[in-house]
C-alpha cells in the first residue's frame, strides 16, 4: 500500500513538472523567422484606410518564448495600425511581453491611413518598421506604402444629417433621394467642379451632382475614383461630355477611366465595387470619346433624353455587376465600343428608343446561364394589373458588330404584343452567338434575320484574345475578318485606319504576340 501512495504522489510530481514546464517562457533571442522581411502596402488615397495586410512570425526554436515587445518604429505617432495574435496593445501600435510557443506562429494584421503630408515629398513614400525586442536582438520588418493625393467630392453633413440629391421617384411618386451633392464652381479644396483637372485623381463619395443648365466636363487624361455606393447623376438639363482621346502608350495616358477606389491589384476586375453613371430623363447633349468603365453595378444608365441623340466613341465597359449599357428609351449612338462581362447583360436597350452602333464588341461571359451580351425590348408588365405599357422602339440598328459570350444565346429581343408601337431592328454584318439548340426560337419572326448568312455569321470562330484579361482583339482566325462594310468609321478604337479592310467588331484584327 505504501509503495502504492508512492508511485502515486512520484507521478502526479512529474505530470504538475511537465505541466508547469509549458508555463515557462523565455526571453526572445532575436532568431524569430518572418513570412516577409518587408510588407508593400498597395497605393492609398490620401487619408482612406488602407486593406488589411497580413505577416506571419514563426518561432522555429524549441523553447516557448516571451517577446518584450514588438512596436512600430514611430510608436504611437505612428500611421500604421496593427493587431498582435488577435490583441490590440497600446493604441494597435505598441505590445508588451507576447508570447508564442515553441514551433509556433502567429499572425499581425497591419492597416494605415496617411496623408499625403505624412509622405516623403520626393517619393510620395509613408514608411515605418515593425520592431521586436530591443538591443542586441532587435529584428525589423520594413512598411512601405504609396500614398496618393486626389480632390475628393463628399457630401456635406450638417448636425449629424447627410447632404442629399434627387434620383428619382418612388411607385407612390415621392421624391427618391441618395446620399450626394451637386457640383460647384468654386469649390474651396477643389476649385471649379464642373472642369476636372488632371494634374490627380478625383475621389467621389455619394453621388456627385450635375444640376440643371450646367455641363461637367472631363479632360483627356483624367481619373475618377468611385467609393462603395457612391457615382455620378446628371439632372434633367445637365450634360455631361467626356472628352479623352487616343493613348499612345499602355498607361492609357489619355484615357478618361472611371472606375472604383480600391487600387489593389487583386480589385483590377471585381464587379459591382461602385454605382453607376447616371443620365437622367431630360439631361441632354452628352458626348463620351475615350473612356473606359471599370468595375461598377451598371456602367452606364441613359434615360429618355427626348430624341437628342447621345454619342460614345471609343469607349470600354468592363465587369459590371447588373448592365455594362443600360439605356430607357434614350437615343444613343456608339461607335467602337467595347463592353465585356456584366451580370444580366451588357448591353440592354429598353423600353423602347433609337439606337445606332457601329464597329462595337458586346461580349458577355459572366458565369450565369441567364445572361445575354445584348437584349433589346420595348415595354414593361405593370405588376398592378399584369399588362404590357409599350413604347416606340424607332431603331436598333447594329453595323459591323461582334454579339458573343460564353452561352449558348447572347442577343434577346423581347417585342410587346402592342402593334400599335413601332418596333424597328436592323442587324448589318454581324457575328452572332446563337445555338438555338431547343428550337425555341425556330419559328420567332423576330430572329428570322439570325439565319442571313450573307449579313449574319451565326456562331463560327471569334477568336478573342483574352476575355478574361479584358483584351477583346480579334486575331487571325476570326470569322469576323473583313466580313464588314463601310459603315463611315475609318479608324478603329485604338486610333489604327480601316484602310478599306472591315473587320467587324471595334478592333482591327491582328497576330497575337507568342505567349
Amino acid at each position: 500500500m505504501r509503495k502504492l501512495i508512492f508511485l502515486f504522489f512520484v507521478g502526479l510530481a512529474i505530470t504538475v513538472s511537465s505541466c508547469r514546464q509549458d508555463f515557462v517562457f523565455e526571453p526572445s533571442t532575436g532568431d524569430l523567422v518572418f513570412s516577409k522581411d518587408t510588407i508593400y502596402l498597395d497605393t492609398v488615397f490620401a487619408n482612406i484606410g488602407s486593406s488589411t495586410y497580413t505577416l506571419k512570425v514563426y518561432n522555429r526554436s524549441s523553447k516557448d518564448i516571451k517577446i518584450p515587445t514588438i512596436q512600430l518604429g514611430k510608436g504611437l505617432t505612428s500611421k500604421y495600425r496593427m493587431t498582435v495574435d488577435g490583441m490590440t496593445g497600446e493604441n494597435n501600435r505598441i505590445f508588451h511581453d507576447v508570447e508564442l510557443l515553441a514551433k509556433d506562429s502567429m499572425y499581425i494584421f497591419i492597416e494605415t491611413t496617411a496623408g499625403i503630408v505624412d509622405a516623403n515629398p520626393s517619393d510620395f513614400l509613408y514608411t515605418d518598421q515593425i520592431e521586436f525586442d530591443s538591443g542586441a536582438n532587435l529584428q525589423k520588418v520594413e512598411l512601405v506604402t504609396l500614398i496618393q493625393d486626389a480632390y475628393f467630392i463628399f457630401p456635406n453633413k450638417q448636425n449629424g444629417i447627410t447632404e442629399s440629391i434627387p434620383i428619382g421617384f418612388n411607385e407612390d411618386g415621392t421624391v427618391l433621394e441618395t446620399n450626394g451633392r451637386n457640383l460647384s464652381h468654386n469649390h474651396p479644396d477643389n476649385g471649379n467642379e464642373y472642369l476636372f483637372n488632371t494634374d490627380k485623381p478625383y475621389v467621389v463619395y455619394g453621388y456627385a451632382s450635375v444640376p440643371n443648365g450646367e455641363t461637367l466636363t472631363i479632360p483627356a487624361g483624367a481619373r475618377v475614383h468611385f467609393h462603395a455606393e457612391s457615382g455620378l447623376v446628371v439632372q434633367q438639363g445637365g450634360t455631361l461630355h467626356v472628352d479623352g482621346s487616343t493613348s499612345n502608350t499602355e498607361a492609357l495616358e489619355n484615357e478618361v477611366i472611371f472606375e472604383g477606389d480600391r487600387l489593389e491589384p487583386e480589385y483590377s476586375n471585381v464587379p459591382g465595387q461602385w454605382g453607376t453613371v447616371y443620365l437622367r430623363q431630360g439631361s441632354t447633349n452628352h458626348k463620351i470619346k475615350n473612356l473606359t468603365i471599370k468595375n461598377a453595378i451598371i456602367g452606364l444608365l441613359v434615360e429618355n433624353n427626348f430624341g437628342t441623340p447621345m454619342t460614345i466613341e471609343n469607349t470600354q465597359i468592363y465587369d459590371c455587376s447588373n448592365v455594362g449599357l443600360l439605356g430607357r428609351a434614350a437615343t444613343i449612338e456608339g461607335k467602337n465600343m467595347v463592353i465585356n462581362t456584366a451580370g444580366v447583360a451588357s448591353l440592354a436597350c429598353t423600353l423602347g428608343g433609337s439606337y445606332e452602333f457601329k464597329h462595337c464588341t458586346f461580349n458577355n461571359n459572366w458565369v450565369s446561364s441567364k445572361q445575354v451580351a445584348v437584349t433589346i425590348d420595348n415595354y414593361y408588365t405593370d405588376r398592378t394589373n399584369n399588362q404590357q405599357i409599350a413604347f416606340d422602339l424607332i431603331k436598333a440598328n447594329f453595323k459591323n458588330c461582334i454579339i458573343f459570350g460564353s452561352n449558348q444565346i447572347e442577343l434577346l429581343v423581347n417585342k410587346s404584343t402592342d402593334t400599335s408601337k413601332q418596333f424597328n431592328k436592323l442587324f448589318s454584318k454581324c457575328q452572332i452567338k446563337f445555338n438555338n439548340n431547343n428550337n425555341q426560337f425556330t419559328n420567332n419572326p423576330d430572329y428570322a434575320f439570325i439565319n442571313d448568312a450573307s449579313e449574319i455569321i451565326k456562331n463560327g470562330i471569334v477568336d478573342f484574345q483574352n476575355i478574361r484579361k479584358n483584351k477583346l482583339f480579334i486575331g487571325a482566325d476570326s470569322a469576323s475578318k473583313n466580313f464588314g462594310v463601310d459603315v463611315g468609321v475609318p479608324f478603329d478604337i485604338l486610333g489604327n485606319p480601316r484602310n478599306g479592310i472591315f473587320d467587324l467588331g471595334a478592333y482591327n484584327s491582328i497576330v497575337f504576340p507568342a505567349d
